[in-house]
């Protein structure tokens, strides 16, 4: 039997990632959020949860704000400063001609709000990139949606996901 997997199929590398997934979120608030997530998925829809979320992620922002960016480069360490500052993982963004890509890697939504929940909280980072990239003179003019559903991605074998983002017209 291969030692990298366990009785129930699930790689010593998943375990590990699920096991700092999990530990991303404090023990104190975990059981709470789930909760709160539990409730909020028997009061509202998904489309309102997301936009509740959205809303709350451009507070977020607005309390967080990057500061003056010259270029893109700029744009994506300050966005990270804050990240890491907050121990949310990173975002990369790269200029595909026609969109604006912002992928954010390791997010603690899953771990504090549970999978169903992640559905519906991804869109705090909606309204945080949002917000920021109006803040940096995006305007009305463009507008940022988050790609669906997030893409798997391999590490060692595994796949995860990352939340990705479009900033277009």
């Amino acid at each position: 039997m291969n030692s990298f997997i366990d009785q129930d199929g699930m790689s010593q590398i998943e375990g590990i990632l699920a096991y700092y997934g999990e530990r991303q979120v404090s023990a104190q608030w975990r059981d709470m959020l789930r909760a709160l997530a539990d409730e909020f998925d028997t009061q509202l829809g998904v489309p309102e949860l997301r936009a509740l979320m959205s809303r709350i992620g451009a507070r977020f922002a607005r309390a967080k704000p990057l500061g003056p960016c010259a270029t893109l480069d700029d744009v994506e360490l300050a966005l990270n400063r804050v990240w890491a500052a907050l121990d949310w993982g990173w975002a990369e963004i790269a200029d595909l001609s026609e969109h604006l890509s912002v992928r954010h890697f390791c997010a603690p939504l899953e771990g504090a709000f549970g999978a169903n929940g992640a559905v519906w909280a991804s869109a705090f980072l909606e309204g945080v990139y949002q917000r920021w990239f109006a803040d940096l003179g995006a305007g009305d003019q463009l507008a940022l949606r988050q790609v669906e559903p997030p893409p798997a991605i391999d590490v060692g074998g595994v796949a995860k996901t990352y939340y990705e983002f479009q900033l277009a017209r």
